[in-house]
C-alpha cells in the first residue's frame, strides 16, 4: 500500500504543480486527502506488520500517522480559504500546493519506515517541500528564512547521516545486519559503547532542527514565521513530530545499551535550554507567530525531559506531543484570521479581538488554556506525568528550574493572548475590512476539543497504542 500510496501522491503533486485551473486544483487536493485518509486506515488492518521492504505501521508509526491524517485535512481546508484569494499567481499557487502535498507525504513515509536510512531520506525530503512554502511570499524576509531553514536543516541531517555512519561502525562483527530499526534493537546489547555514544549525539543534535530543541532550533522560528498559516500549523507540529519519532526511534536503541544514563544526561540538558530559551524569548517577542515558534520550544522540552526521565515519562512524552500538535496547528490556523483582520502579526498592533471575530477570539482564549497546560486541558495531565517522572528520578534541582521557567512563560503568553483579546484595537482604518465568518473556525475548535478530550478521558484503544510504543522503553 505504502508504494501505490507515494505514487499517487507524487503525481498528485506534479499535477498540482502543473495545475492553473482552481477547481481542478482543489479536486486533486481533495483526492489527496481521501488517499490519506485510505492509508491511515489501511495501516490501522496491519498493525507490526511489514508494509513493503523498508515500512512497518508499528504503534507510535500509527499514532503520528493518525495525527497528521487529521491535521492536514483542516490545513488544506485553510489553503483554500486564506491563499487563492490573494495576489498569487496560479504558478505560485501551484507550487505552494505541490509542495503541501509532498510535505504530508514525506512525512507519512518518514513515520512509517522501518530503516533508519529511509527515515534520513524522507526527512531530508521534509526539508525540501517546507522550503517551497517558506519562499512562498516571496519577497526579502521569506527568502531569508528560506535559506536560514536549507542551511541548518541540511548541516543537521548532514549530523544525521554521520551518526547512521558511526551506528553502523558500532556494529561490529554484525555488520552483515541491515539498519532496520529491529534489528538494530535485537543487537543493541552488542553494540560499541564508544560509537554508539558518538552516534547518538550525531543523531540527537541533528534531529533537534525538526524537533525544534537546542541546538539546532533555530531554522524552525523563522520558518513558522515567514510560512503562510496553513502551512506554519504543519511545521510547527507534525514535522516537529518527525523529529521527535528520529529521535525516539534511537532512544530505543539505546535502551537497551550501558550507555543510557549518559544519553539522558544528554537529552535532559538539551532540554532544559530550550525551555530556559523558550523563556527568555517569550518575555520579549512582538509577533504572534513567533510568539507560538518559541512556545513550541517550551513544548519539546518538555517532552525531551520525558524521555530523559524515563518512567511515566515515555508514556507522557508521546501524549504531550500528539495534544500539542492539536492545540499549536489550531492557533496557527487562527492566526490566518487575525493577520486578515489586523494585517499585521505585530501583537502590539492587535487589540481587541473579540470585537472583531467573537469565534476565533473564543478559540484563542481555549488555545491558551491549552498550550499553558491549564486544566482542563489534557496538557495538563501529560505534564504532570512528566514532572512526576522528573521526581521520580530524583532530579528535584531540575524540576523546581522547569517549573519556575514555565511560570514565566504562563506569565509571557497571558500578558500577550489578553492584550489581543482584550485591550483597545490601535486606531486604523483598515482594521475589520474582512470579515471571518465562524463557520471557518469549526475545524479549529474539533482541533482542541481532542486536546481536551484525548487529554482528560483517552479511550482506551489511544492508551493501548501509547503503551504498545513505549513496550521497548520499560523492559
Amino acid at each position: 500500500m505504502i508504494i501505490a500510496y507515494l505514487i499517487a501522491s507524487i503525481t498528485i503533486a506534479l499535477l498540482l504543480f502543473a495545475s492553473r485551473n482552481r477547481v481542478l486544483s482543489i479536486a486533486l487536493m481533495a483526492l489527496f486527502v481521501l488517499l490519506q485518509c485510505g492509508l491511515t486506515a489501511y495501516e490501522f488492518t496491519i498493525k507490526d506488520l511489514a508494509d513493503a521492504v523498508y515500512f512497518k505501521p508499528d504503534a507510535l508509526a500509527l499514532i503520528m500517522l493518525a495525527v497528521l491524517t487529521v491535521v492536514c485535512i483542516p490545513a488544506f481546508i485553510h489553503k483554500c480559504n486564506y491563499v487563492n484569494p490573494e495576489d498569487d499567481s496560479p504558478r505560485v499557487r501551484g507550487i505552494y500546493q505541490g509542495a503541501m502535498v509532498l510535505l504530508v507525504t514525506a512525512l507519512s513515509a518518514a513515520y512509517l519506515s522501518a530503516h533508519i536510512a529511509v527515515t534520513w531520506i524522507f526527512v531530508e525530503i521534509t526539508t525540501l517541500s517546507a522550503s517551497a512554502l517558506v519562499f512562498h511570499r516571496r519577497n526579502a524576509g521569506s527568502i531569508e528564512a528560506t535559506w536560514k531553514y536549507i542551511f541548518v536543516c541540511s548541516i543537521s541531517l548532514v549530523f544525521v547521516f554521520i551518526g547512521i555512519l558511526l551506528l553502523g561502525i558500532s556494529l561490529g562483527n554484525a555488520q552483515q545486519f541491515d539498519l532496520q530499526y529491529d534489528t538494530l534493537v535485537k543487537l543493541a546489547p552488542t553494540l560499541d559503547t564508544f560509537w554508539i555514544k558518538i552516534a547518538f549525539v550525531f543523531i540527537f543534535a541533528g534531529y533537534t532542527a525538526k524537533f525544534g530543541l537546542v541546538p539546532m532550533y533555530t531554522a524552525g522560528i523563522d520558518a513558522k514565521d515567514k510560512a503562510p498559516a496553513p502551512a506554519a500549523g504543519l511545521f510547527s507540529s507534525v514535522l516537529m513530530n518527525v523529529g521527535f519519532v528520529g529521535v525516539f526511534r534511537m532512544w530505543q536503541i539505546v535502551a537497551h545499551t550501558s550507555v543510557m544514563p549518559w544519553a539522558a544526561n544528554v537529552v535532559a540538558v538539551a532540554a532544559l535550554l530550550s525551555i530556559l530559551i523558550a523563556a527568555v524569548y517569550l518575555l520579549k517577542v512582538k509577533n504572534v507567530k513567533r510568539m507560538l515558534a518559541y512556545s513550541s520550544v517550551e513544548h519539546m522540552g518538555v517532552v525531551a525531559l520525558g524521555l530523559a526521565a524515563g518512567g511515566v515519562g515515555y508514556f507522557a512524552a508521546i501524549l504531550h506531543i500528539v495534544l500539542h500538535t492539536f492545540a499549536k496547528s489550531a492557533l496557527f490556523f487562527q492566526v490566518g484570521h487575525i493577520y486578515h483582520i489586523y494585517h499585521t502579526k505585530n501583537i502590539y498592533h492587535i487589540g481587541n479581538y473579540l470585537k472583531f471575530n467573537r469565534a476565533g477570539a473564543v478559540l484563542l482564549l481555549l488555545g491558551f488554556v491549552c498550550i499553558t497546560a491549564m486544566p482542563p486541558s489534557g496538557l495538563f495531565i501529560s505534564e504532570l506525568m512528566v514532572f512526576k517522572s522528573i521526581f521520580e528520578a530524583h532530579s528535584y534541582v531540575a524540576l523546581i528550574a522547569v517549573l519556575v521557567m514555565l511560570t514565566i512563560i504562563i506569565w509571557a503568553l497571558g500578558k500577550n493572548f489578553f492584550k489581543m483579546l482584550f485591550t483597545p484595537a490601535p486606531s486604523c482604518g483598515n482594521i475589520g475590512e474582512i470579515k471571518v465568518s465562524p463557520i471557518e473556525t469549526i475545524s479549529q475548535f474539533v482541533l482542541l476539543a481532542l486536546v481536551f478530550w484525548l487529554g482528560m478521558c483517552p479511550p482506551q484503544f489511544f492508551v493501548d497504542l501509547i503503551n504498545d510504543a513505549v513496550q521497548l522503553l520499560t523492559y
